[in-house]
């Protein structure tokens, strides 16, 4: 029996459990390996997003395409009831094909050239919401239909039906959740000049709002604190007429209150007048922020929501014309540092010392830690000023040493790229600045963290998992930087897509290829807008 046991045994962990772990560090394991309960030590996570726009295609798909999809799936429905009909998988509810261009027309109406026609059209809303509630009427007629006749049907009709049903129940959370609640949840982040509100604004609340939810669901990483940054440039007369149309609302004195401050807290903002070879152009960037030891999920993005919603300041700003737009945000559970607002991310270059120049707006989020933090923060020290006692966090150090590579010599690509590679330990990190406007920088390196990448139709979103980055597209690459360490650098005046991720090496290596193998596509969302 015992000679039986151990050949059955060998032949397991030899055959079919041969990909699975238990109790495996993400370092040690073999590649294609399912690792059950993974040995973490000391990890505590942390969640990053950003997101950063480019010029999409010119193509606006119809709503009048969308309603005809749902009518003609309702009409093909009349036919499910006969309990042996159906085995082929190209007729239940239309078929795959079918059910495949309904979930592309729904997915196209997050595009930000469709959703700001929507957003300002009442009857379009109005279809939508018509639409969403024929679409959930379809979907309970075929679930009960499904209970009632799957005692009868043959095993491929079961799960064609299944599968079938599931879709559209994709489909209707696409329109009910990610297009008509985000109009609201949109409207909500303008309450206080709705009345005002431009085509313009309203992409820029919409970028906003797609961060916040993604940090929504990034609070199961960690949530004793959020932040967001929200980087603008200007070319300087828009900042004049903007600085006119503060003066006339009677905000000059409040915005010189929260005009940059030694220490980046909730409602700071940041200007900054840049010159350069090319042309001079200004920065404006808004940080909110909130830290509690003690709350519930969802807390941190509400509050956050609350004090864009009140801020008059951004309020006037949306409604001029940028050169450039970005987004990057963070929740954070505090592994070096205290739970206070000045430790929580995304923290920025300003030094204690006035008198020490500072080099642009640099805004850094961080998962994982900087394991010579001491170090390096010694080492500045001796050099500089001495960090501002209320910040304690490792993540001060990251656009401090990007700014040391910036008095060196370096420009901003190589001052990111040499600062990375200084840190010890296992690290994701994101940065916008104004001395690249409309750029987001990303790095990874070691097992213990992980940056995805997801690329629509018009924008990039970067996030620390993928449900940060589901709601707007199924289409990602992840960086891979275990061994090496890998950087990606999204560009707003890129083509977009596969061609516009730039990614290198720390070591400053050929440019790493990024083709569409990279991309990972969930099965059932095979089709459709595909990144090129």
């Amino acid at each position: 029996m015992i000679p039986k046991f151990i050949k059955w045994f060998r032949y397991l962990i030899t055959g079919p459990l041969k990909h699975i772990q238990v109790g495996k560090s993400l370092d040690q394991a073999r590649e294609n390996t399912l690792i059950i309960f993974p040995f973490l030590p000391n990890h505590l996570s942390c969640g990053i997003c950003a997101l950063v726009a480019f010029k999409g295609n010119d193509h606006k798909p119809q709503l009048s395409d969308l309603k005809a999809q749902i009518a003609h799936i309702e009409s093909v429905t009349v036919i499910a009831d006969a309990p042996d009909a159906f085995c082929e998988s190209d007729q239940f509810l239309g078929g795959d094909a079918v059910l495949a261009r309904l979930w592309e027309s729904a997915q196209s109406l997050k595009q930000e050239s469709v959703f700001q026609d929507i957003f300002f059209t009442a009857d379009h809303i109005q279809s939508i919401a018509d639409t969403t509630k024929t679409l959930f009427q379809i979907i309970s007629t075929q679930q009960a239909r499904f209970k009632e006749t799957k005692p009868n049907l043959c095993p491929q009709a079961v799960e064609i039906r299944s599968l079938g049903i599931e879709k559209l129940k994709d489909i209707y959370w696409c329109l009910k959740k990610e297009v008509l609640d985000n109009i609201t949840a949109i409207n909500s982040l303008t309450v206080d000049l709705s009345h005002t509100l431009t085509p313009g604004g309203m992409v820029v609340f919409k970028r906003i709002n797609a961060v916040l939810n993604s940090i929504d669901r990034l609070e199961v990483r960690g949530r004793d604190s959020a932040g967001i940054s929200v980087m603008f440039t200007l070319d300087p007369s828009e900042f004049d007429n903007f600085r006119s149309r503060i003066t006339k609302a009677g905000l000059t004195d409040i915005l010189k209150q929260r005009n940059n401050h030694l220490v980046l807290s909730n409602n700071s903002i940041n200007i900054h007048h840049v010159t350069s070879r090319e042309k001079e152009r200004v920065s404006i960037t808004f940080v909110y922020k909130f830290a509690a030891e003690v709350g519930a999920l969802g807390d941190n993005a509400a509050f956050i929501r609350s004090q864009i919603r009140n801020d008059l300041i951004l309020q006037h700003l949306v409604g001029f014309t940028f050169a450039s737009h970005s987004v990057s945000a963070h929740t954070r559970w505090a592994s070096v540092g205290d739970i206070t607002e000045a430790n929580c991310h995304p923290v920025d270059n300003t030094p204690t010392d006035h008198e020490i120049e500072k080099l642009g707006i640099i805004h850094v989020c961080l998962n994982g830690d900087i394991d010579n933090y001491l170090e390096l923060k010694t080492e500045y020290e001796a050099q500089y000023d001495k960090i501002h006692p209320d910040i304690n966090t490792d993540t001060k150090l990251i656009p401090l040493q990007i700014q040391h590579h910036l008095k060196q010599g370096a420009d901003i690509e190589e001052a990111f790229r040499l600062a990375v590679n200084d840190f010890e330990g296992s690290h994701a990190i994101s940065m916008h600045t104004d001395l690249a406007p409309g750029n987001i920088f990303l790095a990874q390196k070691g097992s213990g963290q992980a940056i995805f990448v997801g690329i629509t139709p018009d924008h990039y979103m970067a996030a620390s998992e993928l449900y940060g980055i589901v709601e707007e597209t199924p289409y990602y690459i992840k960086l891979n930087g275990a061994d090496k360490g890998q950087i990606v650098i999204l560009d707003q005046l890129s083509c977009g897509g596969l061609e516009g991720i730039r990614s290198f090496s720390y070591n400053g290596e050929k440019p790493l290829k990024i083709n569409f193998f990279s991309i990972q596509i969930p099965i059932c969302l095979k089709s459709g807008w595909e990144p090129r």
